[in-house]
């Protein structure tokens, strides 16, 4: 570890990853150390859905700017893209009527009203099911498994050193302390997602940092035909930040929890989303606190298996894998934070890292770096190919 780098990366998932892969456009040295063996962690455990268009603010900033860095990766790096948007199924009037509120404040070329002949086209939904919808044309999907571990190969490939099944000790200024020696780099980017405390707990305390857990399936079934666009129901608009503003939101999201408590209890989010080799991805029964118990409650499985039947119409579903993935929660969106000179500490604390990570990663590295000399942005890097 005796190279001097420009930038030193901590933690080698998508946010981490997005640092890299901005400070390269720069034409910057960069190391990653990350305590794996490779991408493992919530970058690979989600549903690889970029919800561009539910974003508000500036994490729709972050996901504007990401996506253009995902249509540029995908080719780059080589793995699978779909440009397929999300669709949103309205299962009551009320849903409608929020989408049709959404639809007002963004217009109607971010956010295309469906009717139930609609919904069934795009998606298989069982006969009856749905009243409406929505489409979401800017969004995007990866398949999660694929994606943050080919940019990973493609950074490795073009001259980022990658310090795998390294731990970090300790952070300062010009200085990464690990498990195999000394990174010494001008700026250092700590992007460890939840596990902010392990290094510096003064700043996970004074931001509210959670652990949330997040409880989902990899199921096969006798979907009727594929699914064109991983798909979203109301339970997904009551927690999307695009919708919080939108006036019939708050009423929908109480009914919905006086109706079904036993999916508030879970606090399920039903959200499909089918990988490139068919099987179909089911998610989520969350759980935020300052851990997470690593036991799995059988019940939210069959809530969430529940919600699939339903909405679809299925029969028989083979549960084909179970897993949790944990990322960070806090009442802000995004946490940055500088806790000595040229030293960050970065973390997407709303689920939304893989729609947001790339865009943040560029801001940061510009911000860090602004006065580097020849510098190009990723923006415009993404541009130009």
């Amino acid at each position: 570890m005796g190279r001097h780098y420009d930038l030193a990366i901590v933690g080698g998932g998508i946010v981490g990853l997005g640092h890299a892969v901005a400070a390269l456009r720069r034409g910057l040295t960069v190391a990653v150390v990350d305590r794996a063996s490779s991408v493992e962690g919530a970058s690979v455990r989600g549903f690889g859905h970029l919800c561009i268009t539910g974003q508000e603010g500036e994490a729709r900033a972050y996901a504007e700017l990401g996506r253009e860095l995902w249509l540029t990766l995908a080719v780059e790096a080589g793995f699978w893209l779909g440009e397929v948007g999300t669709v949103v199924v309205a299962q009551a009037p009320d849903e409608l009527a929020v989408l049709e509120e959404f639809r007002d404040t963004r217009g109607g070329h971010d956010v295309r009203m469906l009717t139930p002949a609609d919904v069934r086209e795009r998606v298989p939904v069982a006969d009856g099911v749905a009243v409406g919808g929505a489409f979401f044309p800017a969004d995007l999907q990866v398949d999660p498994r694929e994606a943050a571990p080919a940019i990973a190969r493609w950074l490795d490939a073009h001259g980022v050193d990658f310090f795998w099944q390294t731990t970090v000790t300790g952070v300062e200024t010009g200085r990464v302390h690990t498990s195999r020696g000394r990174v010494s780099a001008d700026a250092v980017v700590v992007a460890v997602d939840h596990e902010v405390d392990r290094l510096f707990p003064g700043i996970a305390e004074a931001h509210g940092i959670q652990r949330c857990g997040l409880d989902m399936l990899l199921v096969e079934a006798d979907f009727e035909r594929p699914l064109t666009a991983p798909v979203l129901t109301a339970r997904s608009l009551v927690g999307a930040a695009g919708f919080a503003h939108t006036p019939g939101v708050d009423a929908l999201r109480e009914r919905l929890a006086t109706e079904r408590p036993d999916l508030a209890a879970f606090d399920i989010d039903q959200v499909f989303a089918q990988r490139p080799d068919g099987s179909v991805i089911l998610g989520a029964a969350r759980r935020c606190g300052d851990d997470v118990p690593p036991f799995q409650s059988e019940t939210a499985f069959e809530l969430l298996l529940e919600g699939a039947r339903s909405l679809f119409g299925l029969g028989r579903v083979r549960i084909l894998e179970r897993w949790q993935g944990v990322h960070a929660s806090a009442a802000d969106d995004f946490l940055v934070s500088s806790p000595a000179p040229s030293v960050r500490v970065v973390s997407v604390t709303s689920g939304i890292g893989m729609t947001s990570g790339l865009g943040l990663a560029d801001r940061v590295v510009d911000e860090l770096f602004a006065t580097a000399p020849g510098v190009l942005t990723a923006a415009g890097a993404a541009r130009s190919h």
